[in-house]
């Protein structure tokens, strides 16, 4: 493992509730500044030297704390990190100094080829390996820990030699990185693969959570009439996510924790309700810890 540093206390995400910036919303939220933790951006839409969205994330940094997240890296890919992918994100982050870097444990492109999903990999001692390695590439080069979100999955490999927890658990023990806990993702997952979301919950290296993610999904049947629920990031937190939500802030105590909406935004009044109603639950769980 690296000899590489957690990130001080007092250099992460506060333990409150922010949402994700979204070009509908900037001048709102610039002209009435909510009160929320922070906010969160996705990387690759930044990777630009100028324009308008550099211009309002300027504005907003000096106001929010920040959360990059990264959805090109593809940590899990079979071919070598792009460097030129990662130099750019050195560049962004060296720009803003975000308070937590995040990436998905997925892959996404396959030689020069860049596949606009974040696909499954097969959960096995080469595959670990080598993600290990990604990851301790990134952590050296942008001298932060990154922080792995666990996937949404539809479709599992037969080669799997591990289940996904502890394979995520071995990728943080080995590299020292954080973990994104996306509930949504651990619900969506388990019901697509008929597992027990409150046992994979308990699975996870949960100490290691260094953000919190919640979102919607859309609903639909397989080819054999099951239930199949897609991370789509497009509706309201489903009431069962809420509930696996108060599960892990038991587990984990008060994190900061994201409201996505990536499809069908709407009025950014009802994304702070959502955030209003997190925010009750990570006071309860602060209190209560």
């Amino acid at each position: 493992m690296l000899d590489f540093p957690r990130l001080a206390t007092d250099n992460r995400l506060p333990p409150r509730t922010g949402l994700g910036l979204k070009s509908e919303h900037v001048c709102e939220v610039l002209q009435s500044r909510p009160d929320l933790g922070f906010f969160e951006v996705h990387a690759e839409n930044y990777m630009v030297a100028g324009g308008p969205r550099h211009h309002f994330l300027g504005q907003i940094r000096e106001q929010y704390p920040l959360s990059l997240h990264g959805v090109g890296l593809s940590i899990g890919g079979e071919g070598p990190l792009d460097v030129a992918h990662l130099q750019r994100l050195a560049v962004l982050i060296e720009r803003y100094q975000p308070q937590s870097f995040s990436e998905h444990l997925a892959w996404s492109s396959h030689g020069p080829a860049f596949l606009n999903d974040l696909l499954p990999l097969a959960y096995d001692e080469a595959t670990l390996a080598r993600v290990c390695e990604h990851v301790d590439q990134v952590q050296s080069r942008l001298k932060r820990t990154l922080l792995l979100e666990n996937p949404a999955t539809y479709l599992a490999f037969e080669a799997s030699t591990l289940d996904e927890p502890q394979f995520i658990g071995e990728v943080v023990r080995r590299t020292g990185c954080g973990l994104l806990l996306d509930v949504n993702n651990v619900y969506v997952s388990c019901i697509n693969h008929s597992r027990d979301p409150l046992a994979y919950l308990d699975a996870l290296p949960l100490q290691a959570t260094g953000e919190i993610h919640l979102a919607g999904f859309a609903e639909d049947t397989d080819s054999l009439g099951e239930r199949l629920l897609i991370d789509d990031h497009g509706a309201p937190i489903d009431h069962e996510v809420w509930q696996l939500y108060l599960k892990a802030l038991e587990r984990t105590g008060p994190v900061a924790t994201l409201i996505e909406r990536d499809n069908h935004i709407p009025a950014l009044a009802v994304l702070l309700a959502e955030a209003r109603q997190a925010d009750r639950l990570l006071n309860n769980a602060g209190a209560r810890s």
